[in-house]
């Protein structure tokens, strides 16, 4: 490709781009509300007499200097307000010459220049180097290139991502060498991508949480989920149980406070459990069920050696476990050992097996989730408000600043691609009966399931050529055998 777009080059006036773009709506709104305001008067105007009889209009020039100044602010008001994602490129563009100035990535000189009226010569400084930059937005993301020039800064651009991810209040997606030029991606106004929980739907062993960000269960088999009273970790929960009761998988439910997801006892009879011999009964018929399933799928005749439950048409199993932490510190030395050995197991080995395990505590202390066992949780969600070690327990050494903001649902999460994303759960409406709609999912799943029986039998009628036909004077025939 001869040449390709890169986005806006930023320039040294940009360090003033605000201003600048605000003096150009200004001035010739300003000026034009003066014309109409002096209008009567410059028409019949005549230079001669007016020098010789010059009087000033005190009244009229305040009247319009003063509305006139108005009038120009107010249109850049009402600009800021219509063109605000214009506003947002713009700041962003100055925040960008900014940094280059402020970290003095750029190289200057004295030159003599010669003064303005006059034959004498003084020196000024004059930018002899600035770093090629491209700004671009595409599909709600920036893309910010920087040119690899061989320059003396060259190293430090590789080091930009934090401070434009910091600087432009944007999510750092992804970083990427092209020809010449390092590319930073940011995710740009992630708020916007926040969806619904009727779009929360699981599909192909993928559930949408947000419009960039899915659960690739099959892939990031398990999911730890963080959060304090009032960050909505049990709404997100519950969305997500919501949408495995409607992908048709068995759900099981472990909540030892006896607290929100107990009351699902009511539309998932028996699959809910809140005592502690019942717990520990689910996690260790959860891992024999596995290690059945594993053993009926290598005797299946479509068995294929890397190919994992789905692919043998066999449904999901989900264990959501709220409250992991605080179940563990109930049980005795010897009923801890056996728990942690269940939850190894269920997360070393459920991936392929289908068996798939959400976590969800106040915070994933490493005591109980050692041996590995936290690596296992490729997908990480922290919701609400946590302090700086909450998030190292959730997200280890990440070179990220993360931000408390007190909106319900909003954290970060780790997807499994190593960088950690401002989140949003899927919004729940006021009032939302999460009772009735996994209800109604199960009941849509029974009654899908039951047409697919019913189908099945009719084909296999069919095929074994409908067992009796009817002959055209109304009399039965039986085909011969």
């Amino acid at each position: 490709m001869l040449w390709k777009y890169r986005g806006v080059r930023i320039r040294p006036r940009m360090k003033n781009n605000v201003m600048i773009t605000g003096a150009i709506l200004f001035v010739p709104v300003f000026l034009l509300s003066m014309f109409f305001f002096w209008k009567d008067h410059l028409v019949h105007v005549d230079v001669v007499d007016t020098v010789k009889h010059f009087e000033w209009n005190m009244p009229l020039i305040i009247k319009s200097v003063l509305c006139s100044v108005l009038i120009a602010l107010g249109s850049i008001v009402v600009a800021y307000f219509i063109f605000f994602d214009n506003y947002k490129k713009i700041l962003h563009r100055q925040k960008i010459a900014r940094m280059i100035f402020s970290n003095k990535f750029y190289e200057k000189e004295s030159v003599r220049v010669k003064k303005l009226f006059s034959n004498e010569t003084g020196t000024k400084e004059k930018i002899t180097y600035f770093p090629r930059v491209y700004y671009r937005v595409k599909n709600n993301y920036i893309y910010i290139r920087i040119a690899m020039d061989m320059s003396r800064f060259q190293n430090r651009f590789l080091d930009l991502g934090k401070d434009l991810e910091n600087g432009l209040f944007c999510d750092l997606v992804d970083k990427d060498m092209e020809e010449g030029f390092v590319c930073f991606k940011l995710l740009y106004d992630v708020s916007k991508n926040r969806i619904s929980i009727d779009d929360a739907v699981a599909e192909n062993g993928v559930l949408p949480l947000m419009k960039h960000i899915s659960w690739q269960f099959d892939k990031l088999p398990h999911m730890l989920i963080s959060g304090g009273t009032g960050g909505g970790k049990t709404y997100f929960m519950l969305t997500i149980i919501k949408a495995c009761v409607g992908l048709g998988a068995d759900v099981r439910i472990l909540d030892p406070k006896n607290a929100d997801l107990a009351d699902l006892e009511e539309v998932l009879p028996k699959k809910v459990y809140s005592q502690k011999n019942g717990i520990l009964m689910c996690l260790r018929k959860s891992v024999d069920g596995m290690m059945d399933r594993m053993e009926e799928m290598k005797k299946m005749s479509n068995y294929k050696t890397g190919e994992n439950y789905a692919y043998l048409g066999l449904k999901p199993v989900f264990i959501f476990f709220d409250e992991y932490v605080a179940f563990m510190d109930l049980l005795d030395m010897k009923e801890r050992n056996e728990a942690l050995s269940y939850m190894k197991q269920l997360v070393m080995l459920g991936r392929q097996a289908g068996y798939f395990l959400v976590l969800g505590a106040q915070r994933p202390d490493a005591k109980y989730l050692a041996d590995g066992i936290r690596d296992q949780f490729s997908f990480r969600v922290s919701l609400g408000l946590m302090s700086d070690t909450g998030y190292g327990m959730m997200f280890g050494d990440v070179d990220k600043a993360f931000v408390n903001k007190k909106v319900t649902g909003r954290g970060y999460a780790n997807v499994g691609t190593g960088s950690v994303l401002e989140f949003y759960s899927p919004i729940v409406p006021k009032g939302y009966d999460f009772m009735s709609s996994i209800k109604n999912a199960l009941v849509g799943v029974e009654g899908a399931q039951a047409t697919a029986v019913a189908s099945g039998s009719e084909s296999d009628q069919t095929a074994s050529g409908g067992g009796v036909s009817e002959a055209n004077d109304g009399t039965t025939t039986t085909p011969p055998c």
